[in-house]
């Protein structure tokens, strides 16, 4: 991320109580066990995957969808999902509001993340992105000529790279301006006469009676005391997904007219349910 959106906290609930506890734990544990468990059951399919297919991936994408799809399960979280999904070599971008986006939009359909390369050094998460195929980038301009080649081999090879165009998170509330920078890659020669890219507009759902931004994580928000909370939640709200129509790469001049036109799309389908 090139910049940190900030903005004051949601004001912070009442301390958890003996049965908030017993829910991080339950959930905790379980979800904890699925996602590693389902990291070393891809890891084991990787080892026969990368040999065979290479940069391919024909098995280990449908481990994470099922991952993805469990902890909603697991949370008793509802997710919904409407729009047409993109077919064929292709990119697709989203707004970004919270750590669960990566959940929601794995869940509905195989992607591969493009991260700041910094998340590769996270403990955890770091050893989850790089498992899964996410793509880490620099934000170097020198690094720009390496960047496409890498975007052109995963995406002529059927990847379907998911990336956030606003560059930070945000409170869910609203969508801000698209940068243009990435969307540079895709007007190399040898993608822009071949790929779509498709816009997905995430919006979450608060739990009855909870803040709207109960979802929100963004700033310099901390991320352990989220996930407590969003563990410990008696009642979960709902994430919907908007699948906007894809565009042609090669039906616009230039990255910005077509981050503009992106941004468009996200932007009517998160007013359209949450208002200006």
């Amino acid at each position: 991320m090139s910049h940190t959106w900030d903005a004051p906290p949601p004001p912070k609930g009442p301390p958890l109580r003996a049965g908030d506890w017993l829910r991080v734990l339950w959930r905790g544990t379980t979800l904890g066990t699925v996602v590693f468990g389902g990291l070393g059951l891809l890891l084991l399919a990787r080892l026969i995957e990368r040999p065979i297919y290479g940069v391919d991936r024909p098995v280990t994408p449908w481990i994470t969808q099922a991952v993805c799809r469990s902890a909603f399960v697991i949370l008793r979280m509802r997710i919904t999902a409407r729009g047409p999904r993109i077919k064929g070599p292709g990119a697709v971008v989203a707004n970004h509001s919270s750590w669960l986006d990566i959940f929601a939009l794995n869940s509905r359909k195989n992607v591969y993340f493009v991260s700041k390369s910094e998340v590769a050094g996270w403990p955890g998460i770091g050893w989850l992105a790089r498992a899964t195929g996410t793509v880490f980038i620099k934000r170097d301009r020198r690094e720009a000529a390496t960047q496409t080649r890498l975007f052109e081999e995963r995406l002529l090879h059927g990847h379907r790279l998911l990336f956030f165009p606003e560059g930070t998170s945000t409170d869910g509330l609203r969508i801000l301006p698209f940068k243009s920078t990435l969307f540079a890659a895709f007007f190399a020669d040898g993608l822009r006469h071949e790929i779509q890219v498709q816009a997905v507009t995430v919006i979450y759902h608060p739990p009855d009676g909870a803040h709207d931004r109960f979802y929100g994580w963004w700033g310099d928000m901390e991320f352990a005391p989220h996930l407590l909370h969003t563990l410990a939640a008696p009642r979960h709200g709902a994430v919907e997904l908007i699948y906007h129509p894809p565009v042609r790469v090669d039906d616009f001049p230039n990255r910005k007219s077509l981050a503009a036109h992106l941004e468009g799309q996200v932007r009517a389908g998160h007013t359209r349910l949450i208002g200006d």
